[in-house]
């Protein structure tokens, strides 16, 4: 977890970090594989490497969302970021915030809304992988359920730039803020 006496650049240059430890672990799985389906503990390193990333990406983003909130009365950060961010003539960048919000929600509760929103969007910025099928989901088993066996995520955090994105999009949202 991230020190909270961290500042919104200081938290982003750890959070790549991070970022690119996991990332380098799955580019070696994935040279070492030679384009061959990976098995037994390969799979296992890939996933928990994959794990990470989506467990980054959800940290940062929340970091970022707690250190700016309070640019904000109440009510959803996000949300009042992207409106803020269009009124300014920065809707690109708005864009960009909402989308890699709504993939954070997507890594943080699967499919809903979130995902919908990103499936429909025209120019994605994020990477989706097909949900499963609800059926399929209902007759999950139970180390399935406790993630013991987990698939691959909704949103594929191992796309080259998606990170990257990520973290831009935070760091121009958050100096945007902070001239304001």
């Amino acid at each position: 977890m991230m020190a909270s006496s961290k500042n919104v650049v200081e938290l982003v240059a750890v959070s790549r970090a991070n970022a690119q430890a996991a990332q380098d672990t799955i580019g070696e799985i994935l040279r070492t594989a030679g384009g061959a389906d990976v098995t037994g503990d390969q799979a296992e390193a890939l996933r928990a490497a994959t794990v990470a990333l989506e467990l980054e990406a959800i940290d940062i983003y929340t970091a970022f969302e707690a250190r700016m909130q309070h640019h904000f009365k109440r009510g959803p950060f996000s949300r009042k970021l992207q409106a803020l961010l269009i009124e300014s003539g920065k809707a690109d960048l708005a864009d960009r915030i909402y989308q890699y919000y709504l993939a954070v929600n997507v890594l943080k509760h699967g499919k809903g809304d979130s995902y919908r929103a990103l499936v429909k969007d025209p120019s994605p910025l994020v990477v989706l992988r097909p949900a499963p099928d609800a059926a399929l989901s209902e007759v999950e088993t139970e180390a399935e359920a406790e993630g013991a066996d987990r698939a691959a995520g909704l949103v594929d955090v191992t796309d080259p730039g998606f990170f990257a994105g990520l973290t831009d999009a935070i760091l121009q949202a958050a100096a945007f803020l902070k001239k304001r």
